[in-house]
C-alpha cells in the first residue's frame, strides 16, 4: 500500500514524537525499511539562510521578496514556487470568487471580477467549442460585452491505445502486473520509463492532490512495461497508470 510523503514523514518522527511513541507495528508498515528519528527533528535541518532566499527569489522570479514570501518558501518551497509558477502563468486571481476558481463557470452563466474599486469585469461564458486530434479547444465568451476568444488544452481529453476518446482504462485489481492510481489526482512525476528492471516496493510514480504526494510502488519485482499515462495528467483511482511485464 502506498503512503502519502506527509504521512511517511509523521511515522518517521519529523513532526515530533506523539506521547507514549508509534506504535512499532504500524509504524514499520509505513515505513518499510525506512528508519525513524529519535531527536528532535529541528537538529537534523540546515539554518535558514533568509537573505539567500531573497536573492533566489529575487533572481529566478523577479520578486521583490516580503517577509512573508521568505518565510513561505522557507517552510514549503515547492508549494510556493508552483504558487509564483501559476502566478507567472495566469497573472493573479485572488479576487476572483472561490467558486469560480475552483468549479469555472457554466455555458451562458456571468461572473463579476473586481480587478479594484470602480473597475469590474463582467464575464459571461458563450460557447465551449468541440476538443480536436490534438486535444485543443477554443472556448468563446465575452467580457463587459466585448467579443473574446482562446484556445486552451483541454487536460482531460487523452487517449490511450486504442481506447475510445472519453473513456478510461482502469487496472485489474486481480492482476499483480497492472498498476492503478490509489487515489485520484495529478501524476507530478513518473520515476521510471519502459523497459527498466524494477524490485517490489520500488517507487514508480508520484501522485499529487491536495497538495499531498503519494509514490506508487511497484507491487512485484520484474520489468516496466506499457505507461498508460503522462506527467501532468489528472487521474482516477483506480485507473491503470502502467502494466508490468
Amino acid at each position: 500500500m502506498a503512503f502519502p510523503d506527509s504521512t511517511i514523514a509523521y511515522f518517521e518522527g519529523m513532526m515530533g514524537q506523539p506521547v507514549g511513541g508509534f506504535p512499532e507495528a504500524l509504524q514499520k508498515v509505513v515505513l518499510k525499511d525506512k528508519r525513524p528519528i529519535s531527536t528532535r527533528p529541528g537538529e537534523l535541518l540546515e539554518p535558514a539562510d533568509f537573505e539567500a532566499i531573497n536573492d533566489y527569489l529575487q533572481g529566478q522570479y523577479n520578486l521583490p521578496a516580503t517577509r512573508r514570501d521568505i518565510l513561505s518558501y522557507a517552510l514549503y518551497p515547492k508549494v510556493f514556487e508552483e504558487y509564483l509558477e501559476f502566478k507567472k502563468s495566469y497573472g493573479d486571481l485572488s479576487r476572483m470568487n472561490s467558486s469560480v476558481f475552483f468549479d469555472g463557470i457554466s455555458q451562458g452563466e456571468v461572473c463579476e471580477v473586481e480587478l479594484e474599486e470602480g473597475k469590474t469585469f463582467i464575464i459571461k461564458l458563450v460557447n465551449i467549442g468541440k476538443v480536436n486530434k490534438e486535444g485543443y479547444r477554443k472556448i468563446y465568451f465575452e467580457v463587459n460585452g466585448n467579443q473574446r476568444e482562446i484556445t486552451i488544452l483541454d487536460k482531460q481529453y487523452h487517449k490511450t491505445f486504442d481506447v475510445e476518446i472519453g473513456s478510461t482504462l482502469m487496472a485489474d485489481p486481480n492482476n499483480k502486473k497492472d498498476i492503478g492510481a490509489s487515489i485520484p489526482g495529478t501524476v507530478v512525476q513518473i520515476l521510471v520509463k519502459a523497459g527498466d528492471s524494477v524490485e517490489a516496493g520500488q517507487s514508480l510514480i508520484i501522485i499529487e492532490a491536495m497538495k499531498m504526494e503519494t509514490r506508487i510502488a511497484a507491487p512485484v519485482s520484474g520489468k516496466v512495461g506499457n505507461i498508460t499515462v503522462q506527467e501532468g495528467q489528472q487521474v482516477k483511482n483506480g485507473e491503470l497508470l502502467m502494466q508490468m511485464e
